[in-house]
């Protein structure tokens, strides 16, 4: 039932994105791309990530079949548009042999599968195709923020960012500064965060098909979780980016006629009177908080209890991350900041969940959304005394999130399991003669 109603409301949530998206921006929605793409050419996206989350369920046999059959029926797709002469944009030839093959275990586990296997791999192709819809799904939301929010709050942001010191431009400039390749790797690993997403929910889910079940939680939950949410705080709070509103702009959206000045990285935004100005129909509003942050941090949790391989990765994916938001002016300072509060808050809210809402659990997930508040709070109605008065605020910013992070890491502590100590069987004591 529970799987049943979940799968009803996910259906419901995405039909009214396809009706959001065809009444403001006249393109298709989820739904539509998404079954498009058993035959056209899929947009870049993790397709064949679905196909490995959902051959956790399969024994290994079974996963060499799906892979197989996906990579054929790939080779047959492109073959046929080659021979046809169909255009196929760039990074777009493969993908629709991983979407057949978990289509093709759905039909498999209704017609040859019963019972609790039936329902595992069910399961297994609901676990796929969500990380694929999510993608769709996001796609959608961020139209929307750009279509319905005609004017962004930049300037709320860049004056609060004076209270930490205007980190992007920073980082901007020691970006800019260090040479083709340290940009060129950050850019993959900031563009590639939901391949460190794949791998590490291969790692816990690994022994899903020896114990028939999965894992109470795991990472994919926490990244669904926080895309679903998150852009709804983009239409509350839009804002577009430093690159955005005080640079050139990138990817042939925004740019300077937009701009309110072009500044970025090399001249601090002065403080001045903030107020909501006017950003085009095109590009997101996908900024406060920031979800790179956000999904990179729960990378980083989710990767503690794995090898010291996947740790070092773990690490090393965050902090590349949190570089390449701030060094190529996508973020904020303080869009870090919230999005840091944002992904502990959801991590506590489903361990909660999993646990049975107990007081430490309502205590932990009630103050990270109180700090959250007020933290949007702040940046939309206090900017200038932050900027104003650095040395109170930057540090009272940077001593919330460190407060969310000690909760939710001495909550978590006090949730895992701790062995019993094995009592050893007392001695035999000498007889007294």
């Amino acid at each position: 039932m529970l799987w049943a109603t979940a799968g009803l409301v996910a259906l419901g949530f995405l039909i009214a994105l396809e009706i959001a998206a065809r009444r403001y921006g006249g393109v298709p929605g989820p739904i539509t791309n998404q079954a498009r793409e058993v035959l056209f050419p899929p947009k870049p996206g993790p397709l064949y990530g679905g196909l490995a989350l959902m051959m956790v369920v399969l024994t290994w046999r079974q996963r060499f079949i799906a892979a197989g059959a996906a990579i054929g029926i790939d080779v047959v797709f492109v073959l046929v548009r080659w021979a046809v002469g169909a255009e196929v944009p760039e990074g777009q030839f493969f993908g629709n042999g991983a979407l057949w093959a978990m289509l093709g275990c759905a039909v498999v586990a209704i017609t040859r599968r019963t019972g609790e296997e039936r329902v595992l791999m069910l399961k297994g192709v609901g676990l796929g195709l969500l990380l694929v819809a999510g993608r769709k799904t996001g796609d959608t939301w961020l139209l929307i923020t750009a279509k319905t929010r005609p004017t962004v709050l930049d300037p709320y942001v860049a004056t609060a960012d004076h209270a930490l010191g205007n980190p992007s431009w920073l980082a901007g400039r020691m970006l800019e500064a260090s040479g083709p390749l340290v940009p060129h790797v950050i850019d993959l690993v900031y563009a590639q965060l939901a391949v460190a997403a794949v791998v590490a929910a291969l790692y816990q889910l690994r022994n899903v098909a020896t114990e028939r079940r999965f894992p109470r939680h795991h990472l994919v939950r926490t990244f669904l979780v926080i895309g679903l949410l998150g852009p709804a705080v983009y239409m509350i709070f839009p804002v577009v980016g430093p690159v955005f509103a005080y640079g050139p702009g990138t990817s042939g959206t925004g740019g300077v006629q937009w701009a309110v000045a072009n500044l970025w990285p090399h001249t601090p935004p002065p403080i001045g009177v903030p107020h909501p100005v006017p950003y085009d129909g095109l590009t997101p509003r996908n900024c406060m908080p920031s979800l790179h942050t956000a999904w990179a941090t729960a990378i980083f949790i989710h990767s503690r209890k794995g090898p010291r391989l996947l740790r070092y990765a773990g690490t090393f994916w965050l902090v590349a991350t949190l570089s390449a938001t701030l060094g190529f002016g996508y973020h904020y300072g303080v869009d870090l900041v919230a999005g840091v509060v944002f992904a502990l808050t959801v991590e506590g809210a489903l361990r909660a969940y999993d646990r049975g809402w107990d007081r430490s659990g309502i205590q932990l997930v009630a103050y990270g959304t109180a700090v959250f508040g007020a933290l949007l709070v702040m940046y939309r109605f206090l900017p200038m005394e932050m900027a104003r008065h650095p040395w109170v605020f930057g540090p009272l910013v940077m001593l919330s999130m460190v407060s969310v992070i000690y909760g939710y890491v001495r909550t978590n502590r006090a949730w895992e399991p701790t062995a019993a100590p094995t009592l050893r069987p007392p001695e035999p004591q000498p007889e007294m003669v």
